[in-house]
């Protein structure tokens, strides 16, 4: 599909821990759309535009791995080193939040690198932050986690079934069922820092099938922002927010990586 393309050049750039700015992680199921008592395989995906390689489980760095449905909350069968990264059984009809909660891992960039991460992912507060600070010219110390989610759904949609908040320190969540929606509504997306909206953080959607046209808004006082999806291909939603690290752990910057994969089917166009 559309990862083979870059497969070889990500990994390549994964492996020399070169700009680490340049990698969003999301969960790609091996199906949007299971049957009642099938398995899916969860896959963890790095990389750029949705140009990705397998991310590989790593115990030491897993916080959370679960999935939530109509009966509650449960873990994901984990395949440490493996890809798929992990399993789970449809147990009934209905949609599936699948998530993944990474432990923090550190980098350092040069400033060069550092500055031009800010820019990409609409971090002006830290940007005129160092500048004020005369630190422009610095490199950059940061702990970075990844907080990615994903929707699956078994059976017929439902207005009354949608996404949920999971608990993770920043996290986006669909305020409609984007199953449900059809052509012409849009999608609400909530953004939230330790369980707040988060206001003027910048957004961004793009779609697997076109991933270099993207969607991009920055979030209202409400942390909401609002996006038009056409039908067809796997949609990710993404966000970045970053503070000043806590005292003590040898960095000066704390940033956290919020991504939301789902479907949207060309039934939808047709409503449903």
């Amino acid at each position: 599909m559309f990862r083979r393309l870059g497969v070889l050049v990500v990994a390549a750039i994964a492996l020399s821990r070169a700009p680490v700015f340049a990698h969003d992680v999301w969960i790609e199921p091996t199906t949007f759309s299971p049957e009642p008592g099938q398995i899916v395989g969860v896959r963890l995906r790095v990389g750029q535009d949705l140009l990705g390689d397998s991310l590989l489980l790593d115990p030491a760095l897993v916080n959370q791995f679960v999935v939530v449905d109509a009966a509650g909350r449960r873990p994901v069968v984990r395949r440490v080193g493996d890809d798929p990264a992990g399993l789970l059984r449809v147990a009934m009809p209905g949609l599936l939040v699948i998530g993944y909660r990474s432990n923090p891992s550190a980098t350092e960039l040069t400033a060069e690198k550092f500055n031009q991460y800010l820019k990409e992912e609409g971090l002006d507060t830290v940007a005129a932050l160092r500048a004020r600070r005369n630190e422009t010219g610095a490199s950059g110390r940061e702990l970075f986690s990844r907080c990615a989610k994903s929707l699956v759904l078994s059976g017929s949609p439902s207005e009354a079934q949608g996404d949920r908040l999971l608990g993770f320190t920043l996290e986006l969540v669909a305020e409609r069922n984007p199953y449900a929606i059809r052509a012409g509504q849009d999608l609400p997306v909530r953004l939230t820092y330790q369980n707040r909206p988060l206001a003027g953080a910048l957004v961004v959607a793009m779609n697997s099938l076109n991933p270099s046209e993207k969607l991009a808004a920055r979030t209202d006082n409400d942390g909401r922002v609002r996006f038009r999806l056409r039908p067809g291909g796997m949609w990710l939603v993404k966000a970045v927010h970053m503070v000043q690290a806590p005292a003590g752990t040898n960095a000066e910057w704390e940033s956290l990586w919020a991504s939301l994969t789902f479907e949207l089917r060309t039934t939808n166009a047709e409503g449903n």
